[in-house]
């Protein structure tokens, strides 16, 4: 038996903070590392996002950890309505979401949608060299899942 999106490789795990800067440094200290730059996460016209089927505006700053097993993603979202600002509004800080790296995001998405998990946020990546999708898996697998595409270069 197959994974439904073709892998089984956990390659992301994704946190939700209020303050992205003391997190971070948090991370950073504890590996004993730099902390890395924050990134944006891209302008609207780029990402071209929806959330809930409906565009988007929303947007986020982001630190990542390299380790050796998975890398580690800090997410500040702003305020806009997102997968993010949601979580961070109802759950508070914490675990996310854990991301696995896909062949082809719209393959894996009509996948997962025809076993009852729907996209909850999409876009390009703020350089529009890949595509992500948080799909709402919290029902059965108790966390959502992000799947991730590289585009072809």
């Amino acid at each position: 038996m197959s994974s439904i999106i073709g892998t089984d490789v956990v390659v992301q795990v994704g946190l939700v903070v209020n303050d992205l800067e003391k997190t971070g440094q948090k991370f950073a200290e504890f590996f004993g590392v730099e902390c890395p730059p924050t990134c944006y996460s891209g302008d609207a016209e780029v990402v071209k996002g929806t959330y809930l089927g409906q565009p988007t505006t929303a947007s986020c700053h982001m630190k990542f950890f390299e380790t050796p097993s998975v890398q580690i993603e800090l997410i500040q979202p702003d305020d806009t309505p997102s997968v993010w600002r949601q979580f961070l509004n109802e759950k508070g800080e914490g675990l996310h979401h854990i991301a696995f790296r896909v062949k082809s995001a719209d393959e894996a998405i009509k996948a997962m949608e025809g076993k009852g998990y729907p996209v909850m946020q999409r876009g390009l990546y703020g350089d529009a060299s890949g595509q992500f999708a948080y799909m709402d898996t919290q029902g059965d697998l108790k966390i959502i899942l992000e799947l991730l595409e590289n585009f072809e270069k």
